[in-house]
């Protein structure tokens, strides 16, 4: 069965991305893009100044597939956004539990709940996941990162959902992505690059 692929960006984008199985995404602090939509697959966070409260609040005006819990970056901190994520199950289908301290490797599996899904920080020049797909033992979320990197991760890892934001940006200068790099589009065109980037993708998933 292929992952949820899920992109946030603008209405263009998402409407594009619709028509091609993709699902819509937002984060909690700007879900503009999103108020009409009927099936929203991701309520992203802004990690770097979380608010729960607001977090929350999103979760349950929009009911999504999928939230992302505050990332784990002290493992004294767990507890505490386990609980926040037995909240936000209420309002949605799965809550995804990001592991970022590295003390965690041994006890991902005990001390995460399996109704959780496991978030996988996919290497980029921002940052990467401290700890090593081995450990992710159960079905992932993939969260950001190129497409080529997020499909070698599938076959470490058992991958249920993913997030790609990556294609997006290369649009933009006329770049797509051709199942296993980002080239110039022999066309080119925005929309082009954006269309012929998900069916490329797509393919990559395909059987999977």
């Amino acid at each position: 069965m292929q992952p949820l692929k899920i992109v946030t960006h603008s209405k263009k984008v998402l409407d594009i991305a619709e028509r091609y199985g993709w699902l819509a995404g937002a984060r909690y602090t700007n879900l503009r893009d999103v108020r009409y939509r009927s099936r929203i697959g991701l309520i992203d966070i802004a990690w770097a100044k979380y608010n729960y409260a607001a977090h929350l609040m999103a979760v349950k005006k929009t009911h999504p597939i999928l939230t992302v819990a505050q990332d784990v970056l002290r493992i004294a901190d767990l507890d505490r956004i386990l609980q926040q994520a037995e909240t936000l199950a209420l309002y949605c289908q799965a809550v995804v539990i990001v592991p970022k301290d590295p003390r965690l490797r041994e006890v991902i599996k005990n001390d995460i709940p399996e109704c959780f899904r496991l978030g996988f920080s996919v290497p980029t020049r921002y940052g990467a996941s401290p700890i090593e797909p081995r450990f992710f033992c159960r079905p992932v979320h993939l969260l950001g990162g190129r497409p080529d990197v997020q499909r070698k991760l599938g076959e470490k890892m058992e991958v249920a959902s993913l997030d790609c934001n990556r294609f997006t940006l290369d649009a933009a200068f006329g770049d797509y992505f051709d199942g296993e790099i980002f080239r110039p589009h022999p066309k080119g065109g925005y929309e082009q690059c954006l269309e012929d980037s998900l069916i490329r993708i797509n393919s990559l998933w395909h059987n999977y």
